[in-house]
């Protein structure tokens, strides 16, 4: 079975506004599975119900049994005052990983990001781009089997958006299912199936291309007309 995460029927109020309504999707092993949708939708309230950082007021979410979930937050949550390198042993211990594969996977990811010339410098002295991938790093350190990542490439140039999302899919080639919110219209297309989110509730689901289909080959139109 290749199911890592199903979503039923999630619902989240706050007071009187409903952020997350009636919400239900699958994910399974080695997909992509992108959020779109302005901000407000409801992205981040999403995942943080998956992560349990906040609890749903009706409907459940089912990970794997046995599954390690991986978190990147949309703002930049590592600890600034400690260096790249620093950062790696922090999250290492709080993994609780053992010292040979805390070794392998820190310089995996160093060697692969190209981070040797930014290892003593302090998390929150590194330009943008680099920050995000060193989160990106911190968020795979233990080997998730489902990976979060709330608005990742919010705020980055082209290039570091390209190194970020070449990323993402060699996490999915590894066989990680992986939830992605973006407002970027472009990085459906990275995607293996997509959903538009509004005022917390699916407006589309499918494949990127099914959608611009729909939309006689332009995904913008369609996120217009979904919007009326």
């Amino acid at each position: 079975m290749n199911r890592i995460l199903t979503i039923s029927s999630l619902n989240k109020r706050f007071g009187s506004l409903l952020a997350v309504r009636d919400f239900s999707l699958t994910l399974d092993k080695g997909e992509v599975l992108g959020i779109f949708g302005a901000n407000g939708a409801g992205k981040t309230t999403l995942i943080r119900m998956i992560i349990g950082l906040t609890k749903p007021t009706s409907g459940e979410y089912i990970v794997a049994t046995g599954s390690r979930i991986g978190y990147m937050s949309q703002s930049f949550s590592l600890v600034g005052t400690l260096t790249v390198l620093e950062n790696f042993e922090f999250y290492g211990a709080l993994y609780n990983l053992p010292w040979q594969e805390f070794i392998d996977q820190r310089d995996r990811f160093i060697n692969h990001f190209k981070m040797d010339e930014y290892l003593n410098v302090r998390a929150d002295r590194l330009p943008a781009g680099r920050k995000q991938l060193l989160a990106f790093s911190i968020s795979r350190l233990h080997s998730p089997t489902l990976l979060l990542l709330d608005e990742p490439t919010s705020g980055l140039d082209l290039l570091n958006r390209k190194r970020l999302w070449e990323a993402v899919r060699d996490a999915a080639n590894e066989g990680i299912a992986i939830l992605v919110s973006t407002h970027y219209l472009d990085e459906a297309f990275h995607c293996d199936n997509m959903v538009m989110m509004e005022h917390g509730a699916i407006k589309a689901y499918g494949k990127p291309v099914d959608l611009a289909a729909k939309a006689g080959g332009d995904l913008i139109n369609l996120f217009l007309e979904e919007m009326k």
